[in-house]
């Protein structure tokens, strides 16, 4: 039995849960998410928990089991709570702004890089080398994040470029010089 997938999810007060078929509805106060889910798990919403069954032990519906739970366990936090995820920006004349819903890069390119987020999801930046991407669902925050990281990911010589608030850059020794001439 799948450790994760066998452990109920709790329903707090404020959220409501519906199934049609195979597609899952969440509602909360932060908003609405829908996640079409496997057919082969069965969801059973019953006196405030949501619980995960599988209907064999193949490898596919053990792996498919804890992944289910875990889906619409972020789906009911993302509900109540949201996400978010931090980004600093490390270098010189390296900034980020905001231009209305618009995310500005100025990241040494001979021009600016810029994001509109997707609905859903909200970007703040409450200083020029920080970024927040907030949003409902989990899989949208992270994605954006990573499509900002991408503009300039941290080079390994100095450091320098976007990364995750937290994120430790594994930093690479330069030249040596000629030695021994």
């Amino acid at each position: 039995m799948s450790r994760i997938g066998k452990l109920p999810i709790e329903i707090p007060k404020d959220v409501q849960v519906s199934q049609q078929g195979n597609q899952l509805t969440v509602k909360g106060p932060k908003g609405q998410l829908v996640k079409e889910l496997h057919p082969d798990m069965t969801i059973d919403i019953e006196d405030g928990f949501i619980s995960v069954k599988r209907h064999s032990e193949t490898k596919e519906h053990r792996s498919l089991h804890g992944l289910t739970r875990t889906l619409i366990a972020n789906m009911v936090e993302g509900v109540t709570k949201g996400f978010q995820r931090n980004l600093e920006i490390v270098g010189v004349g390296y900034r980020a702004a905001m231009q209305g819903k618009k995310l500005v890069l100025t990241m040494g390119f001979s021009h600016p890089v810029e994001f509109i987020p997707e609905a859903g999801l909200e970007i703040e930046v409450p200083a020029p080398t920080k970024i927040s991407v907030k949003g409902v669902d989990k899989e949208l925050v992270g994605q954006l994040a990573a499509n900002i990281r991408k503009v300039r990911p941290p080079e390994p010589y100095l450091g320098k470029g976007i990364r995750y608030e937290g994120e430790r850059v594994i930093r690479k020794a330069g030249k040596a010089g000629k030695v021994g001439q």
